[in-house]
């Protein structure tokens, strides 16, 4: 007679990608939950939300890292992290920080941590990170000009009614619907 040692359970990485996939909070509820955070970041912090700031403070810090001889010659990156300044020591840090992590902590709890593509069907998988990538740097690099991205502009700025906030929402939304509908085609 043989025996079968009982299963051990512990921790497995194929564990965590095969959960299932829990359903979303309800939008109404969720946009709620993220008017209140808005406003204890106003209350506690004195600042608003958003990421740009913080990615751009990450990539201040390796370039300080490498090369901080160029950190010192141009004047918009001598304000995050010249001379003896660090360019983590800022709020935007901890804040972006805290939602890449939060977001794969969440991710992992709900079942939604998994490597995918998402595409239509008229599209190789090379063609949507080309897109995919291409599009992250013009809204990277259009955050930079409008002193914010949308979470920052749109969260921040519109909670506080600054006229330049809402116009740049409009130029956002205005823009992806005038782009979407010449690569419609590529999702359908």
């Amino acid at each position: 007679m043989t025996t079968v040692a009982p299963a051990r359970r512990g921790f497995s990485l194929r564990g965590i990608f095969s959960r299932p996939e829990k359903p979303y909070i309800h939008p109404y509820l969720g946009g709620a939950l993220l008017g209140v955070v808005l406003f204890l970041a106003f209350l506690l912090t004195r600042n608003g939300l958003g990421a740009s700031g913080g990615m751009n403070r990450y990539v201040a810090a390796v370039q300080d890292a490498v090369s901080p001889g160029h950190i010192d010659q141009t004047p918009y990156l001598l304000k995050l992290a010249g001379g003896t300044k660090n360019p983590l020591d800022d709020w935007s840090v901890p804040v972006l920080t805290g939602a890449l992590i939060g977001g794969f902590v969440s991710g992992l709890i709900h079942g939604r941590v998994k490597p995918e593509i998402n595409k239509g069907p008229n599209v190789s998988n090379r063609t949507r990170l080309i897109m995919a990538f291409t599009g992250g740097a013009i809204m990277a690099y259009g955050a930079r000009m409008a002193r914010g991205c949308t979470s920052g502009q749109a969260l921040s700025g519109g909670a506080t009614l600054s006229a330049g906030s809402w116009a740049l929402m409009m130029c956002i939304f205005g823009g992806a619907y005038a782009l979407a509908y010449f690569l419609r085609k590529a999702w359908l």
